[in-house]
């Protein structure tokens, strides 16, 4: 008996707690991811119900331990996506999306101050970006997402996500940019991209400015460069990455 307990007490109940831990360290992973069903539920949120319904959905889920980055990339960009494809499959009217996306908007302006000052934020500005949609796009809070990423990692950033070409081409003649960011909304826009990058290069006061392409889009590789860009970003945290490199490479 005395061997049983102590058998006991040295082997089985140390396994027992370790395995227990291992337990709550899994869910409290489990817990901090987002799942499609949180997607589809805050873009529904979004359509149907108003501004403060779409913050207390987001609330919950960071109450899951889930961090503002994570709630900017894999919830509320994919939602958007999600809105703009019931759109285009005819799931759901033009005012639906619209109010949907405003509404997302709305949740991004709310967590504005606290994503670019939180713990992993840069403290001082040192480089410069210019960020727009290609002219004309109607996707504008992509551009406003990534323009939150810049802010956070320490960019100085000019974004106009409704800018015209003139606009573009005259804040670029008159200002120091480090990086150009565009994003491209759609595969008709692919085809005038290239022309509009070397109108700002032309324009450009840094003569060795970097371009980098993103956006809903899948743009090849090969296919940027022949537009005259360095480089092309996935989403807003490789965006910055992407950046850096750029800029620190630059000539």
């Amino acid at each position: 008996m005395n061997w049983l307990v102590r058998t006991i007490e040295a082997e089985i109940i140390p396994r027992l707690v370790a395995a227990h831990r291992q337990d709550e360290e899994h869910g409290t992973l489990l817990a901090a991811k987002i799942f499609p069903e949180d997607i589809i539920a805050f873009s529904d949120i979004a359509m149907q119900h108003d501004a403060a319904a779409c913050l207390e959905f987001v609330a919950s889920i960071r109450r899951r331990g889930v961090s503002l980055p994570a709630l900017y990339l894999d919830l509320i960009a994919p939602a958007a996506s999600r809105l703009g494809t019931l759109w285009c499959e005819d799931q759901c009217d033009f005012t639906l999306v619209t109010v949907g996306l405003w509404r997302m908007q709305q949740v991004l302006y709310d967590l504005s101050p606290e994503f670019r000052t939180g713990p992993e934020a840069a403290v001082t500005e040192q480089r410069r970006i210019m960020l727009s949609a290609v002219p004309g796009s109607q996707h504008t809070m992509g551009i406003l997402m990534v323009s939150e990423f810049f802010h956070r990692a320490g960019w100085n950033v000019w974004g106009e996500p409704m800018a015209t070409r003139e606009d573009l081409v005259s804040a670029i003649s008159q200002q120091w940019f480090d990086v150009i960011g565009i994003s491209v909304g759609s595969e008709p826009q692919l085809e005038t991209v290239g022309e509009l990058i070397h109108a700002l290069r032309r324009a450009s006061k840094n003569p060795e400015v970097r371009v980098m392409l993103g956006g809903p889009v899948n743009i090849p590789s090969d296919y940027a460069r022949q537009c005259g860009a360095n480089a092309v970003a996935s989403d807003a945290e490789q965006a910055v990455t992407i950046a850096t490199q750029l800029a620190l490479n630059a000539p």
